[in-house]
């Protein structure tokens, strides 16, 4: 099947050209991080978190979401999500894959990714996100192509291809949830500190996730003759308008325990991310713009998915989707990690800004994700076409 991805059309290559274009970019501003070391970004020993963990944080969780697809079509034989299950999972594929690469980037230098591998340490969150992260992706790119090849040649599945579904159902959940435990073991951080720091990061993740992938079947819909589904488009739709509530209830959750309980680590947290800190006679809050974009973004995205009219007509879906998505990215990004570092131990506050070098890095790793995407919804398309032929 790996041949049908060298084949397309001028804008399928256009395409490419201009992910590698942007690949190639980033990857100058990488050559000179690994020259110059982490100086280059704007993280400091405050916050020594940023831009990197916060993408990586965000993209486990899309990668996560593919169990919203896998789930019913699979356990519950539910049969409209069959055109579009091999999408999810081929979306988890480079989701992981960009994770990992963040964590590389955030190392400064990648070799001392081996230290994982050949000092493993049982008892560090950091060695069980490296497994978690692995195993998922192989089972991903294991179920998926397996599957789709089977499907190429009018066979079943092989019998042994099951029992990796079913276990890639809770190894989805517990990949977001061991890398919630790493920040709610760090017990010095008080907003991260909080027993449904899991649940949260899974709600973020089953409403980001499959609102990206509506995005995706609706793009794909458009570009091509293979279409996934009104149907299954709108229960993505009703499975982002619940786990969204849900996100949004949680994250009220830690903002009445904080405020009620008069928590000062977890006030100021907030209060820094919605209102700013005023600290030695200077005004610090530079993520204020960005939180209550978020929470506009929030409120327009329920609006719109709770309103039957709204959610079923295709071009609020598609302001309601991208809202949500970008929602997230700004919370659960860089609100949750640059938020975890302020103030300090010491109640003192370090703002952080991201470089244009951090930037440029970042696209990279966000290019080489969408550009494997492409590719691997690119063969997933044209077999869904040449079987429907």
């Amino acid at each position: 099947m790996i041949e049908k991805a060298i084949v397309g059309s001028r804008r399928y290559y256009g395409g490419l050209a201009a992910l590698l274009a942007l690949i190639g970019v980033g990857f100058l501003c990488y050559l000179w991080q690994l020259r110059e070391g982490l100086g280059i970004t704007g993280m400091s020993r405050d916050v020594s978190w940023g831009l990197y963990i916060a993408q990586f944080t965000f993209f486990v969780g899309v990668a996560a979401s593919a169990v919203m697809v896998v789930l019913p079509y699979y356990l519950h034989n539910y049969k409209l999500f069959g055109k579009i299950t091999i999408l999810g999972e081929f979306l988890a594929v480079p989701a992981v894959l960009m994770c990992m690469l963040f964590i590389v980037v955030d190392m400064g230098q990648p070799m001392r990714v081996m230290n994982v591998i050949l000092h493993p340490t049982p008892n560090s969150m950091m060695f069980w996100d490296m497994v978690s992260l692995s195993g998922y992706l192989l089972l991903n790119i294991v179920i998926g192509w397996i599957t789709l090849d089977c499907e190429r040649k009018g066979i079943a599945p092989p019998r042994w291809v099951k029992p990796l579904i079913y276990l890639s159902i809770p190894w989805a959940v517990s990949i977001h949830t061991v890398t919630a435990f790493l920040y709610a073991g760090l017990p010095g951080r008080h907003l991260w500190l909080t027993a449904i720091l899991a649940a949260r990061f899974l709600a973020s993740a089953f409403c980001a996730g499959p609102s990206l992938l509506i995005l995706l079947c609706l793009i794909v819909r458009k570009w091509t003759r293979f279409d996934p589904g009104k149907e299954a488009i709108q229960t993505l739709a009703k499975i982002v308008t619940y786990t969204m509530l849900l996100n949004v209830f949680f994250l009220l959750l830690e903002v009445f325990t904080g405020f009620y309980s008069q928590i000062p680590g977890h006030m100021h947290s907030f209060t820094y991310l919605f209102a700013g800190l005023k600290e030695h006679g200077h005004f610090y809050g530079g993520l204020i713009p960005w939180m209550w974009s978020s929470a506009a973004l929030a409120v327009v995205a329920i609006a719109l998915l709770l309103n039957p009219a709204t959610r079923r007509n295709e071009r609020t879906l598609v302001v309601a989707a991208l809202a949500v998505f970008a929602s997230t990215w700004i919370d659960k990004g860089m609100g949750l990690v640059v938020g975890g570092f302020i103030p300090n131990m010491f109640d003192t506050v370090t703002e952080y800004t991201p470089t244009l070098l951090e930037v440029g890095i970042t696209l990279m790793v966000w290019g080489i994700g969408a550009t494997v995407l492409t590719v691997l919804y690119k063969i997933a398309v044209s077999v869904k076409e040449e079987v429907a032929a």
